[in-house]
């Protein structure tokens, strides 16, 4: 580990920028907001933007190259999309402004509603949680207004499979629920018969991920939800992996009455680095009332006939007239304003583009993930060897292979230039690997990860080392990631000895 190369640049006198002088009077700052001598270099402009750009790339996007990680649907963000957000009447809009100055914005934030909703098979839906696991608690804090609204305050249970993301548990629980964690069966399925075990009036519902963490669509789907409803519980459904799902299931007509979409999964908009995001959330008719607010509604129709009441809509006066207004029994607001919009803008744009053909993503998506599946299960371990969705997990252990881990196959695909699957979840999956290719994938990059993946195989059987010191060629090597959590550097000065000494160095 060597000091980083900013500071050894730096040298006394080196300007990055001369301010002009201050055409205000000066005044002191405040004793108690100074600080001592900082240790900053002095660089040049040019140095320290060479210096900030070679960072950046150090670090892997899915511009740069493959990008399976398994879960979160690390697809590639079409530029059209993020033109269209920053378009200057969309990006600078204040979130005060009066309804009537934004209505073109209102127009858009109302049709993307509507189309979360029919491609669900809902009713209605809000765009107003700010992530995937906001979406979950807002679901499940309406089916607990759901309940109460009835007076029903025996149900302290919600159902989960141990198959589902790691957020439902943890929802659940903020809810003020009991988790009932249900087991699946040898083929990947909720156990029916621990799922009617379970139900009892004291269930106010079932949270479930379609598919689930595994990458399988559970077979007994429409039993599972039809013995949770025969016990008085709700049905939602954690709607993450809706990318497998589009033009070919409705969860709402399937008998769900909940579920969130993660916008950034689904829609392509931006995904990592801490949002902003959108888990915006759809519902049946029954629970419409409970919804997050505000939503967008329509609050004067559009005019039937133009002014001289010849028949002809006018061109100049045929739109509806647009408002944010919260549900009547809503559970109240879970974000300042209304929404992460860019996020909208970016979604609206991406279903405008796809419009009657989303089908398709979904098609690829899972054409995608059963090709590497197929090309890879006679070198790996596949626990559920049968038709996934738009992902698949296998074990990343090798028999006869002492201390190969799946994380030192994933540090050695590093050096193949892919980024590495998500590691060791779904926890029910010994060394687990999940991938998840995408639909934006085309087969040569497909080829290529398969023959990656099958070399490394080969490579922890006749050189188990070489995995266990990858990564060789990333500008760090393999680090010791417990202590690198519990020992964090987060400044920017020249790295200290106690840190050498950690390191190894």
């Amino acid at each position: 580990m060597t000091e980083p190369v900013i500071y050894q640049l730096g040298s006394p006198g080196r300007e990055g920028v001369r301010l002009p002088k201050p055409d205000v009077p000066i005044t002191p700052l405040p004793d108690e907001l100074l600080r001592g001598e900082l240790d900053l270099p002095e660089v040049s402009e040019l140095q320290a933007v060479r210096h900030f750009v070679n960072l950046s790339q150090m670090n892997h996007a899915i511009d740069k190259g493959f990008y399976p990680l398994g879960s979160c649907t690390m697809k590639y963000n079409p530029k059209v999309n993020e033109d269209a957000a920053r378009l200057p009447g969309f990006a600078h809009l204040h979130p005060l402004t009066d309804e009537d100055g934004v209505q073109g914005a209102l127009a858009l934030m109302y049709q993307l509603q509507e189309w979360l909703a029919e491609i669900a098979g809902f009713a209605a839906s809000t765009l107003v949680p700010a992530a995937g696991a906001q979406g979950e608690l807002s679901g499940i804090l309406m089916i607990r207004a759901y309940h109460l609204s009835k007076g029903d305050t025996k149900r302290t249970k919600i159902l989960v499979p141990n198959s589902a993301h790691g957020t439902n548990p943890a929802t659940c629980t903020m809810a003020g629920y009991q988790v009932v964690e249900l087991p699946s069966d040898a083929n990947g399925n909720v156990d029916l018969a621990a799922l009617r075990a379970a139900c009892g009036d004291d269930v106010a519902g079932m949270m479930i991920t379609v598919p689930s963490t595994l990458g399988l669509f559970d077979s007994q789907i429409i039993e599972i939800i039809h013995a949770v409803h025969a016990c008085g519980g709700l049905m939602y459904m954690d709607g993450a992996n809706m990318n497998s799902l589009l033009g070919i299931v409705k969860p709402g007509q399937l008998g769900f009455d909940v579920m969130h979409y993660n916008l950034h999964k689904t829609f392509s908009t931006p995904h990592g680095g801490g949002g902003p995001g959108c888990g915006a959330v759809a519902c049946t008719q029954t629970l419409k009332p409970f919804l997050p607010g505000p939503i967008v509604e329509i609050v004067e129709e559009a005019p039937s006939v133009s002014a001289n009441g010849a028949g002809a809509v006018n061109p100049l006066n045929d739109a509806p007239l647009y408002g944010l207004r919260m549900p009547p029994q809503s559970i109240g607001r879970l974000k300042a304003f209304w929404g992460n919009f860019g996020m909208h803008v970016r979604a609206y744009a991406y279903i405008r583009a796809y419009g009657t053909s989303l089908r398709e993503v979904s098609r690829h998506a899972v054409l995608n993930a059963n090709y590497v599946r197929v090309k890879l299960r006679d070198q790996y371990r596949l626990p559920y060897d049968r038709i996934c969705a738009h992902e698949f997990v296998l074990e990343g252990r090798f028999e006869g292979v002492e201390g190969v881990h799946a994380l030192d196959i994933s540090k050695r695909l590093m050096d193949y230039g892919m980024h590495p699957p998500t590691n060791y979840f779904p926890l029910i999956v010994r060394e687990a690997l999940l991938i998840e290719p995408t639909e934006t994938e085309d087969k040569a990059t497909l080829d290529a990860f398969i023959e990656a993946m099958r070399k490394i195989a080969d490579e922890a059987r006749s050189d188990p080392a070489l995995l266990r010191d990858a990564p060789h060629t990333m500008p760090i090597k393999r680090v010791d990631e417990v202590r690198a959590a519990k020992q964090l550097i987060l400044c920017c000065r020249p790295v200290p000895d106690w840190a050498h000494q950690a390191a190894g160095d």
